[in-house]
C-alpha cells in the first residue's frame, strides 16, 4: 500500500475494513493517523508488518481499532501500546491478538475499554490489580501469554456491579487460589482459566455465575469435591473441569444441566460409580469422564443420547457387560471405553457416524463383529489387549477406505485371508497386529503406504516376501517390528525412512545386517547371528538404542559405536563372543546411558574414557576378562545406579579419593568373584547416598527408558537371577568371593534402603556389626564363610523383611536369637560354627548358671576393649594379671607378643556334664 494512496486524503472517512486481505509486502502506513474522524479501523488478518506507528495516536474519535491475527509480524512498542489505552479516551473495543507487543499490562487503562482481546501478544509480568475496576469492561481475553503472572485474590476486586462477560484467563501463568468474589460476575456467560496455575478448591460462589454457559478450569492443581452449588447454573451448555485433583464421588446433580452439550472431569482422582443422572442429559455431544478412578457398571438401559458425538469413558476401572445401546448411538463418532475391566459380547456396531473406537484392555470376548465393515468413516479401531477370540477375514477391512489405524493385538484372534485377493485398505497408516497367529503376508499387499506395522509374536516363517521390498512406498514406513518369530534370514531392509527396527527372538543366521541411515532404534537380540560387526552401522548417525545381545558375533567392538555415542543412549552386545579391549574413545558430551557388555570375552582394563559418559545408569561388564585395579572413578558419574564388575580378574584394593562424593546415585554394586584385596574402605559405603534413602512410594519405577529396559543378572537370596526389568527401588551389595580382610565397617548400617548384602568367600573377621540391625528393608543377609566371631548380633532380630540369612562357616558362638524372622532359618543358616547353639542347631545352650564366654557388641564404647579372650586369661592365671592383660589389649590392641603366647599355649577347659571347649 503507497503511503501516497489517496485513500488517506479521505479525511472525512469514519469506517475502513481493511480485514481478510494481502498486504503482506507493506508495513502499516504512519498515514493512517491523517484520517482525523476515524471511530473503526480494521486491519486484521491483512498481512501487514511492521511497527504500529505512534501517529496511530492522534485517532482521538477512534472507538474500534482490531489489528489481531497478525502473527507476530505486527509489533507495537510498550509505550505505543501503554498510550494507546490510556490515552484514546473514545476507544472502547481493542483487538492486538497476535502482535507482538512484548510488555507489561499497563494500570490506569482508560475507563471506556468495553473489549480488551491480547491474547497471545508475549505480555509478561504481573497483571495490574486495577484491571477488573474498569466500569464498562465486558470482555477480557489474556490467553496464551505464557509469562503473564499474578494472583487472581491480589487483582479481582469485584463487585456485583461489574459488566464482565466474558474472561479468558488461560494458558498464562497466573496462580493461586480461586477468590470467592469470582461469584460477583453475575453477568458472566464465558470463563476459561485453563492451562494456569490454579490450587485449592473450587469457590462455592461459582453457583452465583447463573448467566455463565461455558465454565472451562481444566489444567490446573485444583482439588477437593465438586461444588454443591453447580446446579445453579441452569444455563452452562459447556464444563471443562479436566486434569486437575478433584476428588469424591461426582454428585448426582448433573440432570439439572438440561442444556449442557459438552461435560469433561477427565484425568482427576474421581472415585464411585457413573453419575446416573448423565443419563438424562438429552443434549449432550461430548460426554469425557476418562482417566479416573470411576467404578461399577456403566447403566444399562437405552439412553437418550441422539446428540452424543464424542463418549470418553477410558482409564477407570468400569466393570460388567458394556451396555449394547452405546453401539446403536446415531450420532456416535468418537467412542474410548479403554483400559477398563468391561467384559461380554459386541453383538453388532450400529452407529454409523462411527470415526474412532478405542476398546483396548478390556476382557471383551466373543468374534469381532462383521458389521465393522459397514462403519465406512471408521479411521481409527483399538481392540487390543481383550479376550476376542476367532477367525478375523481380512475382507471385513478391505472396503473401508478411510481406515487409518487398526489394532488387533494381543487377543486370541486368528487373522485369516480366505478370500485371496482381499487385502488391507490402502488408507492403512497403522496396522498393529501383533499375537494375530499370522502365517501369510499376502493380505498386506494394498497397504503400501503404512508407516507403523507391528507383526511380533506371530508364526512367520523364513524370509520376507519379495514383494515387501519391491512394491511398498518404502520411504513411508518408519516402525517395524518382527520380533518373536521364525524368520531365518532379512537378505535386506529397503525401508530407508526406518526410524525403529525390531527384529528380536527370530532364528536369524549369517551376518548382522546394517539398518538404514536414519535408524534410531534397532534391535536384533536372540537370535543366531554371527560374523563381526560390520563397521558400517555407525553410519546411523541418529542411532540412540542398539540392541544386538544374545547371539554369536565375533570379533572385537567397533570403535566407532564409542565414537557414535554422543547420540548412543544404550548399547547392549552381552552374550556374544567379542574379544579384545573396550573402546577408549567416549568422549565428552556423551549421552550413552546404559552399556551392556556381560558374557563376552572382552580383555584389558575398564577405559578411563568412560569418565566421560555423565548420563550413565547402568555399567554391566560382568563375565569378561577383564583386569586391573578398581575403576574408583566411575565414582565421579553422577547418575550411575547399576555397577556390575562381577566374575573378572580384576584385583588390587578399592581405593578411594579423600575428597570427592563417589558413586552418589548408585543402588547396586556387583564386585563378586574377582581378585580384590584389603580392607573395606569405609568412605565408600559413607558415599552411597542412594542407599540411604528408602523409597515408600507405592507406584512401580524402573531403571529404563520408553523402548529398552534394562536388565542385570545377580545372586539374590543364594540363586543366581536374571532381572529381567531393574526395579529404581532395589538396593543391593555384592562383594562376595573375593580376598577382603579385616573387619566389616560400620558405615553398611547407616544404608537404610538396602535390601541385600553379600560378603561371603572372603577373610573378613572381628564381630558382626550390631548396626547391620538398622538395614530395615534388609531381604537377604550372606556373610558366610569368612572367619567373623562372636555372637550373633540381638539386633539382627529387628529385621522383620529378612527373608535369607547365611552366616555359616565363620567362628561365630553363643546362642542364636529367636526373635521375629529367626525363627524361621534352618541349620544350613548357621552350619560350621562349632561355637553357636540353640534352635535351629541340635546343639542346646549351657544353662545360665554356667560360666559362658561373654562379648561385646560395638556399641558398648566402654568395654569394647575387653574381649572374652582376655577374661579367660584372667580366669585361667589370675584375676590381677587378666585384668592388666584386658587394660592393656584396650589401649594398645592385641600386641603380636602375647598373640603368638596364647596361640602357642592355648588352653581346654572340661566339664563332666557337658563337653565344651573354649580355644583361643
Amino acid at each position: 500500500m503507497d503511503s501516497n494512496s489517496s485513500l488517506f486524503r479521505l479525511s472525512h472517512l469514519k469506517s475502513l475494513n481493511l480485514a481478510y486481505n494481502d498486504f503482506s509486502t507493506s508495513e502499516i502506513s504512519p498515514n493512517f493517523g491523517n484520517l482525523p474522524n476515524l471511530t473503526h479501523l480494521n486491519l486484521s488478518s491483512s498481512e501487514f508488518s511492521g511497527q504500529v506507528p505512534t501517529n496511530f495516536l492522534r485517532l482521538a474519535n477512534l472507538i474500534s481499532l482490531d489489528l489481531s491475527l497478525s502473527s507476530q509480524e505486527i509489533k507495537i512498542d510498550p509505550r505505543t501500546f501503554r498510550l494507546l489505552l490510556q490515552n484514546l479516551t473514545q476507544l472502547r473495543e481493542i483487538y492486538l491478538s497476535g502482535a507482538d507487543i512484548s510488555s507489561v499490562v499497563p494500570a490506569n487503562i482508560s475507563a471506556s475499554i468495553e473489549v480488551l482481546s491480547l491474547d497471545g501478544t508475549l505480555l509478561h509480568g504481573k497483571l495490574p490489580n486495577d484491571i477488573f475496576d474498569l466500569p464498562n469492561l465486558k470482555k477480557l481475553e489474556l490467553f496464551g501469554n505464557l509469562n503473564l503472572t499474578g494472583q487472581l485474590p491480589m487483582i479481582m476486586k469485584l463487585n456485583s456491579s461489574s459488566n464482565l462477560r466474558y474472561l479468558d484467563l488461560s494458558d498464562t501463568a497466573l496462580y493461586g487460589e480461586l477468590p470467592e468474589s469470582i461469584g460477583n460476575l453475575k453477568l458472566l456467560n464465558y470463563l476459561d482459566f485453563s492451562y494456569c496455575k490454579f490450587w485449592g478448591s473450587i469457590p462455592e460462589s461459582i453457583g452465583n455465575l447463573t448467566q455463565i454457559n461455558q465454565l472451562i478450569l481444566s489444567n490446573n492443581n485444583l482439588t477437593g469435591p465438586l461444588p454443591s452449588t453447580l446446579p445453579r447454573l441452569g444455563q452452562i451448555i459447556r464444563l471443562d473441569l479436566s486434569d486437575n485433583a478433584l476428588q469424591g464421588q461426582p454428585p448426582d446433580f448433573f440432570g439439572k444441566f438440561r442444556m449442557l452439550t459438552s461435560l469433561s472431569l477427565a484425568s482427576n482422582f474421581l472415585t464411585g460409580s457413573f453419575p446416573s443422572s448423565i443419563t438424562n442429559l438429552t443434549q449432550l455431544e461430548d460426554l469425557d469422564l476418562s482417566n479416573n478412578s470411576l467404578t461399577g457398571p456403566i447403566p444399562s438401559r437405552v439412553l437418550g443420547f441422539p446428540k452424543l458425538s464424542l463418549l470418553f469413558l477410558g482409564e477407570n476401572s468400569f466393570n460388567g457387560t458394556v451396555p449394547s445401546w452405546i453401539f446403536s448411538l446415531p450420532s456416535l463418532r468418537y467412542l474410548n471405553l479403554g483400559t477398563n475391566e468391561l467384559t461380554g459380547e459386541i453383538r453388532e456396531f450400529q452407529s454409523p457416524s462411527l470415526l474412532y473406537i478405542d476398546l483396548t484392555e478390556n476382557k471383551m470376548y466373543g468374534p469381532i463383529p462383521e458389521s465393522i465393515s459397514k462403519l465406512k468413516n471408521l479411521t481409527t479401531l483399538y481392540v487390543s489387549s481383550n479376550n476376542f477370540s476367532g477367525n478375523v477375514d481380512v475382507s471385513i477391512f478391505s472396503n473401508l477406505n478411510k481406515l487409518k489405524i487398526l489394532d488387533l493385538s494381543f487377543n486370541s484372534l486368528s487373522l485369516t485371508n480366505e478370500e485371496v485377493n482381499s487385502t488391507m485398505p490402502g488408507s492403512l497408516t497403522t496396522l498393529y497386529l501383533a499375537s494375530c497367529n499370522i502365517t501369510s503376508l499376502e493380505f498386506l499387499r494394498g497397504a503400501e503406504y503404512l508407516s507403523k506395522l507391528d507383526l511380533s509374536n506371530n508364526m512367520i516363517h523364513g524370509e520376507l516376501p519379495k514383494w515387501m521390498m519391491i512394491d511398498w512406498k518404502v520411504m513411508y514406513l518408519n516402525y517395524l517390528n518382527l520380533s518373536n518369530n521364525f524368520l531365518t534370514r532379512v537378505n535386506q531392509l529397503p525401508f530407508q525412512g526406518l526410524i525403529y527396527l525390531d527384529l528380536s527372538s527370530n532364528l536369524l543366521q549369517g551376518p548382522l545386517l546394517s539398518p538404514p541411515d536414519t535408524i534410531m532404534v534397532y534391535f536384533a537380540s536372540n537370535n543366531n547371528l554371527s560374523g563381526e560387526i560390520p563397521w558400517s552401522i555407525c553410519n546411523a548417525t541418529s542411532l540412540d538404542v542398539l540392541d544386538l545381545s544374545n547371539n554369536s558375533l565375533s570379533g572385537v567392538i567397533p570403535e566407532c559405536l564409542a565414537n557414535a555415542s554422543s547420540k548412543l543412549t544404550v548399547l547392549d552386545i552381552r552374550m556374544n563372543s567379542l574379544q579384545g579391549p573396550i573402546p577408549g574413545s567416549f568422549g565428552v558430551g556423551s549421552s550413552l546411558r546404559s552399556l551392556n557388555l556381560r558374557d563376552n570375552q572382552l580383555e584389558g582394563a575398564v577405559p578411563k574414557s568412560l569418565s566421560n559418559c555423565r548420563e550413565l545408569e547402568v555399567l554391566d561388564l560382568g563375565n569378561n576378562f577383564l583386569n586391573g585395579t578398581f575403576p574408583s572413578w566411575l565414582g565421579s558419574l553422577p547418575n550411575l545406579q547399576v555397577l556390575s564388575l562381577r566374575s573378572n580378574h580384576f584385583h588390587g584394593s578399592l581405593s578411594t579419593s579423600t575428597t570427592a562424593l563417589l558413586f552418589p546415585a548408585l543402588r547396586i554394586i556387583d564386585l563378586s568373584h574377582n581378585e580384590f584385596n584389603g580392607t573395606l574402605p569405609a568412605r565408600l559405603f559413607k558415599n552411597l547416598e542412594g542407599m540411604k534413602r528408602v523409597d515408600r512410594s507405592s507406584s512401580l519405577l524402573y531403571v529404563g527408558g520408553d523402548f529398552y529396559q534394562d536388565s542385570v543378572v545377580m545372586i539374590i537370596k543364594g540363586q543366581e537371577i536374571r532381572l529381567v526389568r531393574i526395579l529404581s527401588v532395589f538396593t543391593t551389595i555384592d562383594l562376595s568371593s573375593n580376598k577382603f580382610e579385616w573387619e566389616i565397617p560400620v558405615e553398611i548400617g547407616e544404608l537404610f534402603a538396602l535390601r541385600g548384602l553379600n560378603l561371603s568367600h572372603n577373610i573378613l573377621g572381628g564381630q558382626i556389626p550390631a548396626v547391620l540391625g538398622n538395614l530395615s528393608v534388609l531381604e537377604s543377609l550372606d556373610l558366610s564363610s569368612n572367619q567373623l566371631g562372636g555372637r550373633i548380633p540381638q539386633r539382627l532380630t529387628s529385621l522383620t523383611y529378612l527373608a535369607v540369612l547365611n552366616l555359616s562357616e565363620n567362628h561365630l558362638v553363643g546362642n542364636i536369637p529367636q526373635s521375629n524372622q529367626f525363627g524361621t532359618f534352618q541349620n544350613d543358616s548357621y552350619a560350621g560354627n562349632p561355637g553357636l547353639c540353640g534352635f535351629p542347631l541340635s546343639k542346646l545352650c549351657i544353662d545360665s548358671s554356667s560360666p559362658t564366654p561373654p562379648t561385646f557388641e560395638e556399641d558398648d564404647e566402654f568395654l569394647s576393649g575387653f574381649t572374652w579372650q582376655a577374661v579367660l586369661i584372667g580366669y585361667s592365671s589370675g584375676l590381677v594379671i587378666g585384668m592388666g592383660v584386658a587394660w592393656l589389649m584396650f589401649f594398645t590392641g592385641k600386641p603380636k607378643w602375647l598373640t603368638k603366647f596364647v596361640h602357642k599355649y592355648g588352653f581346654k577347659r572340661k566339664r563332666r556334664q557337658k563337653e565344651i571347649r573354649w580355644t583361643l
